[in-house]
């Protein structure tokens, strides 16, 4: 997979910004056909194939497609845990049960999410998953990732390590967001693994 980006590497705004023009520029059958590689790599991983629970997410317009992966996981038996952006910005978590099972909810003036309609179990339910999916724009050699910068994530990742909790940490990706360098923060927690289209890159 090649790499992207500058050796120093733009800010994360700058970053951001430029990934989110990429991804506006791509049709839409570049993203469902992105989303169909990305559920079977993701599905042919050991973590994955084994896990009893996933959390998971949405995807919303370009972002790479999750639906794909949510219906196989679910069609295996496994249990699939999808966020709801809470007043804060923490997530409480719901179970999927099928595109009916989701509902569009609009968060200020912020973006629309699908978020679970159903039975809400809290922000501690994510401890239970054996597979955490992280939403990002980049990552790097590092395993660090870019987030949208709300925070959300960096609450779920301590409640994890607050737990003991010690799920698989991946991050899906189209292959040209793997970037030279991610600006880091002191708390931010490297990912275990990408998923592109194309393959899978592990971290140590």
């Amino acid at each position: 997979m090649s790499q992207i980006g500058p050796a120093a590497g733009p800010d994360k705004r700058t970053l951001r910004r430029e990934i989110l023009a990429a991804r506006n520029r791509l049709t839409a059958d570049d993203v469902h056909k992105a989303a169909d590689a990305l559920a079977g790599q993701a599905l042919a991983m050991p973590q994955v194939a084994r896990a009893h629970a996933v959390a998971a997410y949405v995807s919303v317009g370009a972002e790479p497609g999750t639906l794909a992966l949510l219906d196989a996981l679910r069609a295996r038996g496994v249990r699939v845990l999808l966020p709801a952006l809470l007043p804060d910005n923490d997530l409480d978590w719901g179970e999927y049960a099928g595109e009916g099972s989701l509902a569009r909810v609009r968060h200020g003036g912020r973006m629309t999410l699908s978020e679970p309609a159903g039975e809400r179990l809290g922000p501690d339910a994510v401890t239970d998953a054996d597979v955490v999916l992280l939403p990002g724009l980049a990552v790097d050699g590092r395993g660090m990732r870019l987030g949208r910068g709300g925070g959300s994530y960096d609450r779920v990742l301590a409640r994890l390590e607050r737990a003991g909790a010690r799920p698989a940490l991946l991050v899906l990706l189209y292959g040209s967001e793997i970037v030279t360098h991610v600006p880091g923060e002191p708390h931010d927690r490297p990912v275990d693994a990408v998923v592109t289209p194309s393959g899978v890159r592990r971290f140590t």
